[in-house]
């Protein structure tokens, strides 16, 4: 199976988890669709993101279910700040090139089809190459309602060391 394959199968079984937890909490038995582009897409903030960020919101969180999901896509050189997450968070990349590092360390080459996962508490950054794009599906888990914790900008020079 190829790696864009198996991307699309594993955001399916997500979605589909979510969804399932979604459907329960309205007491209903039947299942859910929610059709793309229901929500608009919004811009990334200046205070969370540095270039041109696209966010297309998926699904948000209905208890009992903790998990949202966004498609997130970077402009080559955009990137979110650092930040931490509670319950940690995976990024399933769908297309392009980009970088995902962890504080103290040396950032790594993300690819369509990687799947990346951030523990709880990490403090981390992603984003596209300063010369491509990159799309990622983002999954995360809300703890007392929150999902991440906002820090500083990443710094043009910290975004071009290896």
């Amino acid at each position: 199976m190829s790696k864009r394959a198996s991307t699309t199968v594993a955001i399916a079984v997500l979605l589909s988890a979510s969804f399932s937890a979604f459907a329960a909490d309205t007491g209903s038995k039947s299942i859910t669709v929610a059709h793309s582009g229901a929500q608009p897409s919004v811009s990334g903030d200046t205070q969370r993101f540095a270039g041109q960020v696209r966010i297309d919101p998926l699904f948000q969180s209905n208890a009992p279910s903790r998990l949202s999901g966004g498609l997130v896509t970077f402009e080559p050189g955009a990137r979110t700040a650092w930040h931490t997450h509670p319950l940690g968070q995976t990024l399933l990349i769908t297309s392009g090139r980009g970088w995902v590092q962890q504080w103290g360390h040396e950032k790594h080459e993300v690819l369509a089809g990687d799947v990346v996962s951030i523990p709880p508490g990490v403090r981390h950054w992603h984003g596209a190459t300063s010369t491509t794009g990159m799309t990622h599906v983002a999954l995360q888990e809300a703890l007392d309602g929150k999902n991440v914790n906002w820090l500083e900008q990443v710094t043009d020079e910290q975004y071009r060391q290896p």
